[in-house]
């Protein structure tokens, strides 16, 4: 068996390559952790099976799904461009701490402008984070993967003496946490008397939004056209300081909302344990999305399933709390292979050699027209 070259990607395989990658992983983890001595059919089926049939599970899927999509939605949004922004759990902290700002300065005031504002800087919050790779990619040439990612351990530590320090609640029995949003400061709930607050149809509002926006817009086109021929569009107009600023700014902004959100839902407050590592698994769901909005709703619940699934199967069976990301970063490492035969197909036999060619005259391909000058 060898790889060979496609005259053109495979549509199909493209739509069928998360499907591989989800199959392998559940294969895969399954035969790892019984090796592992564990019981790896029932950690398949703890995950990614019990909980969509558990009404109570599901309002607990969407919940987490909502900041997975957001996020990877603005991701993608960057990723189609070859921006590549791995700052994002960076970015949700900062957008959550912007929008606690707003709710420890207005504690004691009521309205209904209270949310929208801590959502506004929540927004803000994300994208000031962002403009820092943008800045030192755009004067100093530095690779935004790098800068973007070591940013998100200086947020953690900005989150820890916020948490210890100036934002720390006098009336919290010395736990480092702030104190709890009133009613004005948190999400409603959009059905009484579940867990699906207002982030959910949020989310899918804003990857409907950048749907349309990358699909009907210069905007989303010059992402398109930065990310397959970059010279072109150069020619086009389509500058790379402008489409830098554009993908770092929106994923940015958009992580930075998903951190208020989790903020003002289902944390109503700020502690340490706020970084999930939400901004991590929204790679993997954007790639599972195939860099699709509307794709990445799907996988955003895929990969809410290894939330929900990996915490109920730690005191069911007994899967260490690891077995959450072991699941995630195979999903991502089988997808990335999957991706191979986009381009490749797998054709058995050896490749034809010279002297085939030679023995077999039919075999030979036709002489290509020598080009004429004028």
């Amino acid at each position: 068996m060898r790889l060979e070259s496609r005259r053109q990607e495979s549509r199909a395989m493209m739509l069928a390559a998360p499907v591989i990658a989800v199959a392998a992983t559940l294969l895969v983890g399954a035969a790892l952790f019984t090796l592992l001595g564990h019981d790896g059919l029932g950690a398949v089926y703890e995950i990614f099976v019990k909980p969509l049939f558990n009404p109570y599970r599901w309002q607990d899927l969407l919940v987490k799904a909502a900041p997975l999509a957001m996020i990877a939605t603005g991701l993608a949004i960057g990723f189609r461009a070859n921006v590549w922004n791995i700052g994002a759990e960076g970015q949700y902290i900062l957008g959550g701490l912007a929008g606690t700002g707003v709710a420890l300065a207005t504690l004691d005031m009521t309205g209904s402008w209270i949310l929208p504002a801590m959502l506004v800087c929540g927004i803000l919050g994300g994208m000031a984070w962002a403009a820092i790779p943008a800045l030192l990619k755009t004067t100093l040439g530095v690779n935004e993967i790098l800068s973007s990612l070591m940013l998100n351990y200086v947020a953690i530590q900005i989150l820890y003496y916020l948490m210890r320090g100036p934002w720390k609640d006098p009336m919290g029995f010395n736990f480092p946490q702030t104190a709890m949003f009133t009613a004005d400061q948190t999400l409603p709930m959009v059905v009484p008397g579940t867990l699906i607050h207002l982030g959910v149809p949020l989310a899918a509002a804003v990857a409907l939004t950048a749907f349309l926006v990358l699909a009907r817009t210069v905007t989303g086109f010059q992402m398109k056209v930065v990310g397959l021929a970059p010279r072109a569009a150069a020619f086009g107009g389509f500058g790379a300081a402008s489409t830098v600023w554009i993908a770092l700014l929106a994923g940015g902004g958009l992580a930075g909302l998903a951190g208020i959100i989790e903020a003002a839902g289902p944390f109503g407050q700020m502690v340490p344990q706020f970084p999930t590592g939400y901004g991590y698994t929204a790679i993997i769901v954007a790639f599972l999305g195939r860099l699709n909005p509307l794709g990445i709703l799907l996988a955003a619940m895929v990969l809410a399933l290894t939330y929900v699934g990996g915490e109920s199967a730690q005191t069911t069976i007994g899967l260490p709390s690891a077995a959450t990301g072991v699941f995630q970063s195979m999903m991502l490492f089988f997808l990335l292979a999957a991706d191979i035969l986009v381009r490749y197909r797998l054709v058995s036999g050896r490749p034809a050699t010279v002297a085939d060619t030679a023995a077999n005259p039919a075999a030979k391909a036709e002489p290509k027209p020598k080009a004429v000058t004028a």
